[in-house]
C-alpha cells in the first residue's frame, strides 16, 4: 500500500533548480558571473567554462573583469565572448578582460520577459511529465494488486498537491527575475 514518492520530489525539486540556472544566465542589465556560465573558452585543446580558466570580479554593478591564470587566453576569451552572441560590450586589456552589460530599454526588458515565460513553459511541460510518469506508476501500482483503489485515489490527490505545489514554485522564481527585470 506504500507508494514512494522520492523520485517524484527530486525531480520537481530538480526542475526548479534548472529554472534557477537558467535564469541567473539571462541578463537583467546588471554584471553577474552567472551570465558567463554558458560561454566556452578554447583552453589548450578542449573547451572549458570561463570559470574554470579565469577570475571573475564585480568592478560595478554594470561591468565585470575577467584575468585569465594564463595572460596568453585572453585573446581566447575575447572570442569566446563575441562568437557567444552575448548583447556585451568588451575591453582587451594587458591582465584581462572587461565586459560591460549594457542598460536595458523597455524594448529589452520585454523580449527579456517573453524568454523567462518561455523558461517556465518549459518548466511547466517537465512538471507535467513527471506528473504523468508518477501517475502511470500508481496505475501500474494498483493493477498489480499493490493498493485498493480508494489507496490508489489518495495517492493520486496527494500526488496532485506536489504538482500544484511545484507549479505555484515555479511561478514564484518567474515573478520574482520578471520584477528583478523590470525594475531596472
Amino acid at each position: 500500500m506504500n507508494f514512494d514518492f522520492t523520485e517524484t520530489d527530486k525531480s520537481l525539486h530538480d526542475i526548479h533548480d534548472f529554472l534557477k540556472k537558467e535564469y541567473l544566465q539571462i541578463s537583467t542589465g546588471r554584471a553577474n558571473p552567472a551570465l558567463l556560465d554558458g560561454v566556452q573558452v578554447e583552453s589548450y585543446g578542449s573547451y572549458q567554462p570561463i570559470k574554470n580558466i579565469a577570475s571573475i570580479n564585480l568592478e560595478d554593478a554594470r561591468t565585470m573583469n575577467i584575468s585569465p591564470w594564463d595572460k596568453s587566453q585572453i585573446k581566447d576569451i575575447e572570442k569566446a565572448l563575441v562568437d557567444s552572441g552575448l548583447p556585451f560590450s568588451i575591453s582587451v586589456g594587458d591582465t584581462g578582460v572587461r565586459v560591460h552589460v549594457p542598460q536595458m530599454t523597455e524594448e529589452s526588458k520585454i523580449k527579456i520577459v517573453k524568454l523567462i515565460k518561455e523558461k517556465l513553459e518549459d518548466a511547466r511541460v517537465k512538471i507535467r511529465s513527471v506528473r504523468q510518469d508518477a501517475m502511470k506508476k500508481i496505475d501500474l501500482g494498483e493493477s498489480n494488486g499493490d493498493f485498493a483503489e480508494d489507496d490508489k485515489k489518495r495517492l493520486q490527490e496527494e500526488l496532485q498537491k506536489k504538482i500544484d505545489t511545484a507549479n505555484t514554485q515555479a511561478e514564484e522564481i518567474f515573478k520574482r527575475k520578471e520584477q528583478d527585470i523590470m525594475s531596472v
